[in-house]
């Protein structure tokens, strides 16, 4: 066996310790088991019937981690992309005016919105973020949704995928979306247990989560399927002859509903398997060699992540040529098939291993997995090429430079891009961790927001200021070193520029 070319690579062992290791994951199971009964028993009652289903998962994905022996995917079993499995958007064809309404009925928009706003500086739920004219991630997603039921005379619900550390908080914020035209569902994905590196222990002292945060954590949006399922909604929606949900990040601001990839579901290609699942894909450039790409492995499409690649297959995985697409994690899944494959429990994702190092020095791991991978548990499973404007995540300042930019504008909640821009694709920009990172400096940093027209990419590191009206073009590179600042003035035009040193401008 070529252990080299293995995915998860592991040691070989002699058989003495494999034995003992075998035996020792038979305990950790064993041990696990009591500690979860314990956690359950000091719960507070209400919560312990939803914590014993939680757990029921957790224990799946703990035995399924012990489990593994080594790879998930072998390297030279990847075969080439067959014929037809992405589609290419452009060739898809829009749907009459009097159809959408129908097309409308059939659909539930999910945005999963578990994630807080900590990498950017922010307190609360990531979704209550001001992005643009003072209106949050949440605002601008119900604008959405809210103009397709005026517009069309239906009524698409919005269904929000909380966690426990974004539902108190994002209760509050939609009571004040009441009185609009829109059912707003919520549901919590499942709390898990953090678990000791050393002991496969969990950390938890009791089963109250308030009481100790520190020792849960959501398991990534892979459990959108479970939870969805247990949460009731899936059931309800399938009752109301609803067929498929859309999924996508609540921080992707060109994951808008697109009614030419609606039709392509709903209208499928009677030589063809009713497609399941779709993932929207897009070309893959020089900034998102990390992304996961599409792959077909055993007869399927699958999801491929770099967390999976060996480390001498990197490169070839970050290769423009060779994988070609990545995946926006913009996702179509056939109601019924999630019912499917939750009820017979087959759906068995990969799991990413996230070790993490707590402050009072407890090294962790968190069993996640991610809601793409799920793809290879469906059938009739296809990838769409869409342009690039449908994946617009913010996970940085700099990603929020660009869509409070003058690139965009704003209509009924969705950004536009200009017209003014002569090419399609956005400017790079990189921001300096130290001076940008946290989106309140960021905003103190800039008296307006710079014209980006025309700008193809921007580097900023160190204490930097920008004046009003400042125009930056082409290729705009400013470096304040330590203990230098840098003021640009207001009104600066800056073009295929490099400016260094120190320039300070003082209000006299």
């Amino acid at each position: 066996m070529d252990v080299i070319n293995r995915i998860r690579s592991h040691q070989r062992t002699p058989s003495g310790s494999r034995d003992f290791k075998e035996a020792t994951k038979r305990d950790a199971l064993a041990r696990l088991e009591v500690e979860l009964e314990k956690l359950i028993s000091t719960a507070p009652e209400t919560r312990r019937p939803q914590l014993e289903k939680e757990f029921k998962g957790f224990k799946t994905l703990f035995s399924r981690f012990l489990a593994e022996q080594g790879p998930s995917v072998t390297w030279e079993k990847i075969e080439k992309l067959p014929e037809g499995a992405v589609i290419d958007y452009n060739s898809l064809s829009t749907p009459t005016t009097d159809n959408v309404h129908h097309m409308l009925d059939k659909l539930v928009v999910v945005k999963l919105n578990g994630g807080l706003g900590t990498s950017m500086g922010c307190k609360g739920p990531k979704s209550v973020i001001q992005v643009r004219n003072d209106l949050t991630f949440l605002d601008l997603t119900v604008q959405q949704i809210e103009h397709l039921n005026k517009t069309y005379k239906c009524n698409v619900p919005l269904v929000l995928m909380n966690s426990f550390n974004t539902d108190e908080d994002t209760q509050k914020v939609i009571r004040k979306y009441k009185g609009l035209k829109l059912d707003i569902h919520t549901f919590n994905q499942s709390c898990h247990p953090r678990i000791n590196r050393e002991s496969l222990l969990p950390i938890a002292q009791n089963g109250d989560v308030q009481d100790d945060i520190e020792s849960w954590y959501p398991p990534g949006h892979g459990d959108f399927y479970e939870s969805f399922h247990n949460s009731g909604l899936l059931q309800k929606f399938i009752n109301e002859g609803r067929t498929y949900c859309f999924i996508s990040n609540i921080d992707n601001l060109g994951a808008t509903v697109d009614l030419n990839i609606l039709s392509l579901l709903l209208n499928p290609d009677p030589l063809r398997p009713v497609p399941e699942f779709v993932m929207e894909v897009t070309d893959k450039t020089r900034a998102d060699v990390k992304g996961g790409t599409l792959i077909q492995y055993e007869d399927k499409l699958r999801l491929l992540e770099i967390a999976q690649v060996p480390k001498e297959r990197v490169d070839d995985f970050k290769s423009v040529s060779q994988f070609k697409f990545f995946n926006t994690n913009n996702l179509w899944a056939k109601l019924d098939a999630v019912q499917r494959v939750v009820d017979q429990g087959s759906l068995n994702m990969e799991i990413i291993v996230n070790n993490k190092h707590l402050s009072d020095g407890i090294n962790v791991i968190q069993l996640e997995t991610a809601v793409g991978a799920a793809m290879k548990c469906f059938e009739g499973g296809i990838g769409v090429n869409v342009p690039r404007s449908r994946f617009l995540p913010v996970k940085k300042t700099s990603d929020l430079l660009l869509v409070m930019s003058n690139l965009y504008s704003l209509s009924h909640g969705s950004l536009v891009m200009s017209s003014q821009r002569m090419f399609a694709s956005t400017p790079l920009v990189k921001l300096g961790d130290n001076h940008f990172a946290k989106v309140k400096e960021y905003l103190n940093r800039f008296a307006t927001i710079p014209d980006l027209i025309e700008l193809d990419h921007l580097t900023v590191s160190g204490d930097v200021t920008f004046g009003r009206g400042v125009s930056l073009k082409g290729t705009v590179i400013i470096i304040a070193n330590h203990g230098d600042r840098i003021d640009i003035p207001s009104g600066a035009i800056l073009e295929n520029k490099i400016v260094s040193g120190n320039l300070r401008i003082l209000d006299h």
